[in-house]
């Protein structure tokens, strides 16, 4: 695929551990496990990012520098994702959770030009929509940034997003604005911005992904198959089927998972009743969706009438060695988190509870996640309180916990994507925003329980 600061009680599993028994997975409510990991993190002088022995840091790119365009950084630093351009320059594309009411914090400004190609432009006055992309030119070799630019404009809260095996970047508006309500065409759609444009793009929607709180996405490579997640506390998990695959404006098919077995019923989150104990596996069906474009805002309302399962706010998502993992920020019987495992075949797949937090000082609203060089996932999180503080947890194959990175700012980390090399981590700072890219041993990782 893709802590060792306190004791805790956590829900998690190892993959060889799928065959305990229904009793043992009931009593086992906390069994806590962490493992060293990279070691303690060292308090940041700069008061930015605590990082283990041997890593470091540095700031790519941040809120109001101006770009290679003309245009300004725009805040809300959200989903990013990384794609080689060549040996030694990468591309990030870097999403902006701005709405209509964030004008003063998307791109524009008074010395910038005025911003053309846009989707869509404010009702009463046509400014452009700030939400969107920014494209980052990185090179691997010198670590600095060639170029960075707009790429996608005039959208509403672009969260999170996936990458494509084509190479190209599909950004996902959170946000079901209708025409008419202060803007003038309806939103929550995703776009697909090409990581070889220089410019802003031609924005086009690929309405066949459906119109529903879109959060993330990923592509199993293998079929060409978009499996994408929906932020909301009554959510449902989706797969796009394209017509041909690769090409995802020709229109396909749109489903909902479901548990194969009635008996299982249609809800992940054990809010009300734990009937989902972690180590569980659970046959996948998929229902097909209709009137995908949703202009009442129902259609998970739809599937789930029809029997598709429930979850807690699906959010970040990552295909990893023929299996994908996704965050269900408030789920579990704490709302505190939960991450779902799902392997495809033929007969629809098979879909585990992974991981269940009971602590939140331990695992608190996972949101970004992906799946680093010692194959461990590494997991963003996203809970504001009045003190904030948010890491990015690294989980092992085994379901066990250690700290990456601790958040020292009152903000969340997003977008973590590695490098094609493994050898960078990027990841945003929410806001005010900053893009930084982390080096270090990724691969000398100790798994010693603690």
């Amino acid at each position: 695929m893709q802590l060792n600061r306190r004791h805790f009680s956590l829900l998690a599993t190892a993959f060889a551990f799928g065959g305990l028994s229904a009793c043992q997975q009931k009593a086992a409510v906390a069994s806590p496990k962490t493992v060293k990991g990279y070691g303690e993190l060292i308090p940041d002088p700069n008061g930015l990012l605590d990082l283990p022995q041997g890593f470091s840091y540095r700031i790519i790119s941040q809120y109001g520098e101006v770009m290679s365009d003309g245009y300004q950084v725009p805040d809300h630093a959200d989903g990013m994702g990384c794609i080689p351009l060549s040996d030694t320059k990468v591309a990030l594309i870097r999403n902006h959770e701005l709405a209509v009411r964030n004008l003063k914090k998307g791109p524009q400004s008074d010395a910038a030009p005025t911003i053309q190609n846009a989707f869509d432009y404010t009702k009463n006055n046509g400014d452009a929509l700030p939400g969107g992309t920014s494209t980052l030119i990185y090179n691997l070799e010198t670590e600095t940034l060639e170029k960075q630019f707009l790429s996608l404009i005039g959208t509403i809260r672009n969260c999170a997003g996936g990458i494509t095996p084509w190479g190209s970047w599909l950004t996902c508006e959170e946000d079901v604005t209708r025409a008419g309500e202060g803007v003038d065409r309806d939103h929550d759609w995703v776009f697909e911005v090409p990581a070889s444009a220089d410019e802003l793009i031609d924005p086009v929607p690929l309405k066949g992904l459906g119109r529903f709180n879109h959060e993330a996405t990923c592509i199993d490579p293998n079929t060409g198959i978009v499996y994408l997640t929906e932020d909301r506390n009554d959510s449902l998990f989706y797969r796009f089927i394209p017509n041909t695959p690769g090409k995802l404006a020709g229109g396909g098919k749109l489903e909902a998972l479901a548990f194969a077995d009635a008996a299982m019923g249609t809800d992940s989150r054990n809010w009300d009743t734990i009937s989902w104990n972690t180590g569980d596996w659970r046959s996948a069906r998929w229902i097909e969706l209709d009137n995908t474009d949703s202009p009442e805002d129902d259609l998970r309302i739809r599937g789930h009438a029809d029997g598709a399962v429930i979850f807690a706010r699906g959010e970040g998502i990552h295909w990893g060695d023929n299996e994908l993992y996704f965050c269900c920020t408030s789920g579990g019987a704490a709302k505190l988190g939960q991450i779902m495992r799902y392997q495809p075949d033929s007969d629809g797949g098979k879909l585990q509870l992974f991981l269940e937090s009971t602590d939140p000082s331990l695992f608190n609203f996972g949101d970004n996640l992906t799946v680093g060089p010692n194959n461990h996932l590494f997991v963003c999180e996203d809970q504001y309180t009045d003190t904030t503080i948010n890491h990015i947890r690294g989980v092992t194959t085994e379901g066990a916990l250690y700290d990456l990175a601790r958040i020292r700012i009152q903000t969340e980390p997003a977008g973590a994507c590695f490098s094609p090399d493994g050898s960078v981590l990027f990841v945003n700072l929410y806001s005010p925003a900053k893009t930084l890219a982390i080096k270090g041993p990724w691969t000398h990782v100790s798994e010693q329980l603690i």
